[in-house]
């Protein structure tokens, strides 16, 4: 059973407080690890992306020890059934493009290419050589995930999409864009499909973070070979909607 019951038994202020004191804790943090991503960027792009694992593994410790928030993976056997994949994950709050670092093998995000920009945690970013895409246009979008996907998959990354496209609320579905399906298709990698609960906790567009475990799926490879694009796209849609409702738990009051 993945379920659990959620129950916030604390006060509105220690939930601020505690976030507060997360938020500055992994700012610090960032400041510190993001300016030796970029030096280490002349040096090799495996120390980069160290270092960001490193900057990870903190977080993911401050998360568990200052909010209590913890996680849980099911499904870990599926990533030896392939050298290397195409990552499709529901999308609910910042948590999973955190966490995702330390659970899967070396990776590359599919991303807003403004989202670089920020400073330092861009930047940082910038140096794990993520597919940098321009949504304001949507057939340049898709050429750029299609070709710089290609590319890191090339380079021995595993390639993370949220065909979402967005953060979505809990509970709340949006049509899975066809890119990380064409991308598959195109390179003859294999699917694994990816949910979890993160937005249960770790509400978007929210400052709070509420304890408890956030679930984590890891889904079957899917081979992406003599399939339609149409019927990869449902298949994973569908396994990624079966799992949301099994690790689904009551919204957080």
């Amino acid at each position: 059973m993945l379920q659990q019951d959620l129950s916030y038994q604390g006060t509105k202020t220690q939930l601020y407080i505690r976030s507060g004191v997360l938020f500055f804790a992994i700012s610090a943090l960032t400041l510190l690890i993001s300016p030796m991503m970029l030096i280490a960027t002349l040096l090799s792009s495996k120390i980069c992306y160290s270092l960001a694992k490193l900057w990870v593994k903190f977080s993911l410790w401050l998360v568990e020890h200052i909010c209590g928030l913890k996680y849980e993976v099911y499904g870990l056997e599926h990533l030896h059934s392939a050298n290397q994949a195409i990552i499709l994950s529901k999308h609910q709050s910042a948590w999973e493009t955190i966490a995702f670092i330390h659970i899967f093998p070396p990776l590359s995000y599919a991303l807003k290419r403004s989202l670089l920009w920020l400073p330092f945690w861009g930047w940082a970013m910038a140096t794990l050589k993520p597919i940098a895409i321009n949504r304001g246009n949507q057939r340049t979008a898709l050429r750029e995930l299609l070709t710089q996907g290609r590319a890191r998959l090339k380079e021995g990354l595993w390639v993370v999409i949220f065909p979402e496209g967005t953060r979505t609320a809990p509970g709340e579905k949006k049509k899975f864009n066809a890119g990380g399906i064409l991308l598959a298709q195109q390179s003859g990698f294999p699917v694994i499909p990816v949910a979890h609960n993160a937005g249960q906790f770790w509400p978007r567009y929210s400052f709070l973070k509420y304890p408890g475990i956030i679930k984590v799926k890891i889904g079957p490879l899917i081979e992406s070979k003599g399939k339609k694009a149409s019927q990869l796209n449902a298949e994973v849609e569908h396994w990624i909607s079966q799992a949301m409702e099994e690790i689904n738990v009551p919204k957080v009051v």
